[in-house]
This record gives structure tokens, C-alpha cells and sequence, in this order.
């Protein structure tokens, strides 16, 4: 089971807050319409109810910036263990339809353009291909055993891409709160969400390695990187927003555009605007804003979310100077800020430059 979460009001005294039954499925449905980052971040609602063609509703469906579509089932109280049934038949459906079938669902429900909304959330285009994968999230208040036994089993056993997203709903005179935690993490069920066949041709993931491009510009520079063990990405969310998927304890292959793979090391801390951002200097910790950096213009923005410089610290296992970058024929790159690095012939390349 997942985490219990708690909240406690601590502004005049210290008084716990419990949680209390949600009045609806629908006040559920629209409190993530209105702001479904509450689930990920990382997608984009295409509609609410949405028919099928036989004759049954999808709660909500999503897509992701990679174009695979995210299918939720809303129970307000304990889920029925039917209700695991009930979505892969969602998804039996899903899988189905056309690139031009999805987008009609967005824009029969919300009389506007998919196209156009996509590039305002993700500031890029709709993919080529959409619809390659998909990923089946049940959210409810409470998870009978059964039900979560045959998730982790499909998932485990199977790579089902299924999941279940746990909420609680507090209210304290008229503030309303809501909170969720997970029951798989969901970086180990986004990798899942490859099912196809033409997916299964693809190198698995071996769940810590990604590759980190950074660009040593006029917004930051390379020997600031190494002096304080950091990464980083701004000037709008396309660039900054991939530094998300970092978690503490991965490992990034570190590469400099156009130059070759610098450095590798471990993961630190989450993401977060430069501002906030702090470093260990001789046993000291220190706002990285306050530091003596090369690159002056990276304090670009600083109190613009958008397009700030988002900070990822590191532990520097082994660096080189841009001069030394390491790269030959047959190693992968990609335009992202960060990604996830499945290419094994890449990992033992880089590793063996780096004598790893």
C-alpha cells in the first residue's frame, strides 16, 4: 500500500486535519479537469465522459507529451476489484483508435484545437504518431486489497501499464484540500506504457541512466557545472521541464551539444528555479545564486517560473573539460534537455571513456 499522508494545521497550534469522503465522483472529475498536473504534470486533458463504442464512459482521458494516451477510472470510496476489468476494456478501445479519432475527441470536448493546445502546454507539436501506448490509472480513496494484488501482478509479472493513484480529500471550514500518493511508481509504469509491437523492438530502460545535454552558453557555463556539481536547462519550460524526470539517485551521462559526453555522475536533488537552488562548497552550504559564476546571464529571469534556470546538483563522478568531450560513430544523442538513456551500446561507450 502506499504512503499514508496526513496533514496537520499547525497556524495556531498544532490540530490534525482529517480527511473526509469526497461528496462525488464528479466533484473529483472536476477538480482534476480543472488542474490534472494533480496526476502528472505531463499531460494534457482530452475530455471528460468520454463515450465509447460500446456504450460505457471513460472518466477522463489524457494524452502525453510522447502522444500516448492515459486512460482514469474515478472511485470516490474503496475501489471494486471489477473495476481493473473495467479499464483494460477502456484501453481494449483506446488502442484502436486513429490519430484523426483522437483528435476529435478533444475537439468535441472543448470545441477548440488539439493541435493548438498541445503546443501550449508542451510547447511543441503534436507527434507524428500518437496513440503508439497507452497507461491505465485507477484513482480512488481507498484500494481493496484484491484489487491491488491483481495491479501488482499484472504490472510486475505481465508489464501491464496499470496503476492506482491514491487520494484524500480534507476539509477545514471553507478550505477544501486534496492530496494523492501513489501505489507503483510512476516512472516504473511509464515504462511499461510500451506495449505495441512495434514498441517491444525498443531497448528496455534499466531505470537510473539518463543523458543530460548541457549547453555551455551564454546562460551557463560548463566549468561552473564542475566547480559546483549541477546541471541545468531554462529559457522556457520545453527546455527546463525534462530536468523533471531526474530523481535523486540516477545517474546522467552528461553531454555538451555538438562537443561530446563530459561527464558522469549521480543525481542529488529534484529540479528546482536557480533562486532555490543550493550547493556544498568545503562543507558549506551555499545559494548557488550567491555564487561566483562564469555565466553571468544565467541568473536570467529569476523570479519568472517559465523562464528561469531550473537546477538539478549532482555528485560528479568523473568530468572533462569540453576540449575532451567524448564521442564517436553509433552514440545516441536527442534535443531534449534530458532523457532517458536505453541505448546499452551508448552506456558502455561512455562508461569505458570514463574508465567507469
Amino acid at each position: 500500500m502506499p504512503i499514508e499522508v496526513g496533514i496537520w494545521n499547525v497556524s495556531n497550534g498544532v490540530k490534525r486535519v482529517n480527511f473526509t469522503a469526497i461528496a462525488s465522483e464528479k466533484k473529483l472529475e472536476e477538480i482534476l479537469e480543472e488542474d490534472i498536473s494533480i496526476i502528472s504534470d505531463n499531460l494534457l486533458l482530452l475530455g471528460r465522459q468520454v463515450p465509447t463504442a460500446f456504450g460505457k464512459f471513460i472518466d477522463l482521458l489524457a494524452i502525453d507529451q510522447d502522444g500516448n494516451i492515459v486512460i482514469m477510472e474515478l472511485k470516490k470510496q474503496r475501489t471494486p476489484r471489477d473495476v481493473v476489468a473495467q479499464i483494460i476494456d477502456y484501453a481494449s478501445w483506446i488502442q484502436s483508435l486513429s490519430y484523426d479519432e483522437i483528435v476529435q475527441i478533444y475537439e468535441d470536448s472543448y470545441k477548440a484545437s488539439l493541435e493548438d493546445a498541445f503546443i501550449a502546454k508542451f510547447e511543441t507539436g503534436l507527434p507524428e504518431e500518437i496513440n503508439k501506448a497507452h497507461q491505465m490509472i485507477i484513482v480512488s480513496a481507498e484500494l481493496d486489497y484484491e484489487t491491488e494484488r491483481i495491479i501488482q501482478y499484472l504490472s510486475s509479472n505481465f508489464g501491464v501499464p496499470v496503476n492506482a493513484v491514491f487520494f484524500r480529500y480534507f476539509k477545514e471550514g471553507h478550505e477544501e484540500f486534496i492530496s494523492r500518493s501513489w501505489l507503483i511508481d510512476p516512472n516504473v509504469v511509464e515504462e511499461k506504457t510500451s506495449i505495441s509491437k512495434r514498441d517491444n523492438k525498443k531497448e528496455k530502460w534499466n531505470q537510473q541512466d539518463f543523458v543530460v545535454n548541457f549547453d555551455d552558453d551564454q546562460y551557463r557555463s560548463w566549468e561552473d557545472a564542475v566547480k559546483y556539481g549541477f546541471v541545468s536547462a531554462g529559457n522556457g519550460k520545453w527546455y527546463s521541464r525534462t530536468l523533471d524526470s531526474l530523481f535523486v539517485g540516477a545517474r546522467i551521462f552528461c553531454m555538451i551539444p555538438k562537443s561530446g559526453y563530459v561527464a558522469v555522475g549521480k543525481v542529488t536533488s529534484k529540479s528546482v528555479p536557480l533562486k532555490d537552488a543550493e550547493v556544498h562548497i568545503n562543507g558549506m552550504t551555499k545559494k548557488l545564486v550567491d555564487c561566483d559564476l562564469q555565466a553571468r546571464n544565467m541568473k536570467h529571469d529569476l523570479d519568472d517560473l517559465e523562464r528561469c534556470e531550473y537546477v538539478v546538483t549532482v555528485e560528479w563522478e568523473k568530468t572533462v573539460s569540453r576540449e575532451k568531450a567524448f564521442w564517436t560513430t553509433g552514440l545516441r544523442a536527442n534535443q531534449n534537455s534530458a532523457y532517458k538513456l536505453r541505448h546499452q551500446y551508448t552506456i558502455e561507450k561512455v562508461s569505458e571513456f570514463f574508465g567507469l
